[in-house]
């Protein structure tokens, strides 16, 4: 399903740009998660007549605490560009520069808030960085709970060394 090497290879190089979680983004939104999971738990609990009810309002609650933990983990990391790659702070290349094929910033594109689209020229395994980036296909979002202005930095620097490859 993924490809080992692309996700352990650290594109080694100068990190040029980096864009993580906006810490007020990240504070509402897992309270956010972890409040409703709290609620639909007492609710469960201590106002559902019916055991079947019970059960189901209780598997929703602990559904959006675990989201809550997953957006928790996702959003502690961060998105960096280096000359090579886009990567997780943790090491996990999601794109190389020689794969990017184009970006789409457009209002209409389909992609994270407040970040931009990458097409890639060929498949790349899939990942989610819940709130930072995904990529499914050929195509791989950059963006979510991130400040528009550290996502537009990697997408005009990207944009720039697309035009700097196509005009050689």
């Amino acid at each position: 399903m993924t490809n080992t090497s692309q996700m352990m290879h650290t594109g080694t190089g100068n990190v040029l740009a980096t864009a993580k979680a906006s810490p007020a983004r990240r504070g509402i939104g897992l309270l956010s998660l972890a409040g409703l999971g709290g609620m639909l738990l007492y609710s469960a609990f201590n106002r559902s007549p019916d055991p079947g009810w019970q059960i189901a309002l209780a598997l929703v609650g602990l559904g959006f605490i675990a989201i809550a933990e997953v957006m928790r983990r996702s959003t502690a990391s961060a998105v960096q560009l280096t000359d090579e790659a886009l990567r997780d702070a943790d090491g996990r290349v999601i794109v190389r520069m020689d794969e990017i094929e184009r970006i789409d910033q457009g209002a209409f594109a389909v992609k994270p808030s407040n970040g931009f689209l990458l097409k890639t020229n060929r498949r790349v395994p899939r990942g989610w960085r819940l709130g930072l980036w995904w990529s499914l296909g050929r195509r791989i979002g950059v963006g979510g709970m991130t400040p528009a202005n550290e996502t537009k930095l990697i997408a005009e620097i990207i944009r720039a060394k697309l035009a700097e490859r196509n005009s050689t």
